[in-house]
């Protein structure tokens, strides 16, 4: 906890809003003030963030930060329970703050509607007890570790993707950082995305909920964290496993001999082009590859999804390559190292990925179906199959 003025005695309204944990014994009078007297960062407010920001907000920690610079979809409302309909279009933090007040007027929402950088995460961290990750890509992951560990703040980890979520609390100056389990973030487009794989609708919940919990314990000071143990949920076959974590002494930022004492370039680290810096792909409509199909045009179109998302749905005509086996194979493409290629994927993002080592490659006509065979499916031929 950082230190700040005490909280006053609770008021007559916060007795009733708040007796449930007041007759807890590990919780009390006490616990209740320093719920009222602390801070949690919520980075993101999607899936995850959602159902923490109620559930935080509900319990009474005094100020919630909510990062996110995205705006409500209606693909977000199977699962980000603070939306409505209604909010389609508007800033997500904006409209989770509005919410957050109208729940618990004690809390104090501080929103930050912006893509969380090195330049900006120390200055924003610093000012919050717990940082609790609800992230869904790896160099905001990475970067909040790195961020934690080097304020000594604790990391309340999250992540979920189709049926499966996992949970942990990541605190170095206790136990492991999450480089100590993960030194290396996975290659680019080898993991697909919540977007690409999906997520069921009330998993997230089950995750949030687990992190909220760990997040109250560490604030108010009882129990058992979750440092130094993995949590791994299967909602598929209603199982909750444990791994036991170590803390490496190699780890290159939480280790005996640290070699990362200050934030880094995260979209490097992870292999993905720096933000407004890559260069830009030849892209191209479903409708236009269908209008090309039909007047008989050559070109290859290059499906790079997994092989059961191939067998569940494609575009006839296309031929399939993995994107984790495409420098293995690439060999197999040198007919067409001059002629145009066409790559998708779900939705456009493994292909994008695929794109760029096709040219890293020398291929030189590449060019990415915007949307992919999500967008096919919506616009061209709506008897493929939407996953």
């Amino acid at each position: 906890m950082t230190e700040r003025e005490a909280a006053p005695p609770l008021r007559p309204d916060q007795y009733d809003r708040y007796r449930r944990h007041l007759t807890l014994p590990e919780m009390g009078y006490e616990g209740q003030q320093k719920l009222l007297d602390s801070s949690v960062l919520l980075i993101g407010a999607g899936g995850l963030g959602c159902p923490l920001a109620l559930y935080l907000a509900a319990a009474g920690v005094g100020r919630l930060g909510l990062v996110d610079d995205d705006v409500v979809d209606a693909s977000n409302l199977q699962r980000q329970v603070l939306y409505q309909t209604r909010d389609i279009g508007k800033s997500k933090v904006e409209v989770a703050k509005e919410r957050i007040q109208g729940l618990n007027p004690d809390v104090d929402v501080v929103t930050y509607p912006l893509r969380l950088t090195s330049e900006n995460a120390l200055e924003i961290f610093a000012d919050y007890d717990v940082i609790v990750d609800g992230t869904d890509n790896f160099p905001t992951r990475y970067l909040s570790n790195d961020a934690c560990v080097i304020l000594g703040k604790p990391n309340v980890y999250g992540s979920i993707f189709r049926f499966e979520g996992q949970a942990s609390v990541f605190d170095a100056s206790q136990g492991p950082c999450y480089r100590c389990l993960f030194p290396e973030p996975p290659p680019p487009g080898s993991v697909p995305s919540c977007a690409e794989g999906g997520v069921l609708g009330v998993l997230p919940g089950i995750i949030a909920t687990i992190q909220g919990t760990e997040a109250i314990k560490l604030l108010v000071g009882m129990g058992r964290s979750l440092s130094g143990r993995l949590l791994i949920y299967d909602a598929l076959a209603m199982e909750f496993n444990e791994f036991q974590l170590k803390k490496d002494p190699h780890c290159p930022v939480c280790g005996e001999s640290p070699t990362i004492t200050e934030l880094i370039d995260y979209q490097g680290f992870c292999g993905l082009p720096q933000l407004g810096e890559s260069a830009p792909l030849n892209g191209t409509s479903a409708s236009d590859v269908a209008a090309r199909l039909a007047a008989n045009e050559e070109f290859l179109l290059l499906d790079v999804r997994r092989d059961d998302e191939f067998a569940q749905s494609s575009i006839e005509g296309a031929t399939l390559l993995p994107l984790d086996q495409l420098d293995a194979r690439i060999e197999e493409l040198a007919s067409w190292k001059a002629r145009k290629i066409v790559v998708h994927c779900h939705h456009g993002g493994r292909s994008e990925t695929a794109c760029r080592k096709l040219l890293e490659h020398g291929f030189l006509n590449v060019e990415n179906l915007e949307g992919g065979i999500d967008a096919w499916s919506l616009t061209v031929d709506a008897t493929v199959p939407r996953y």
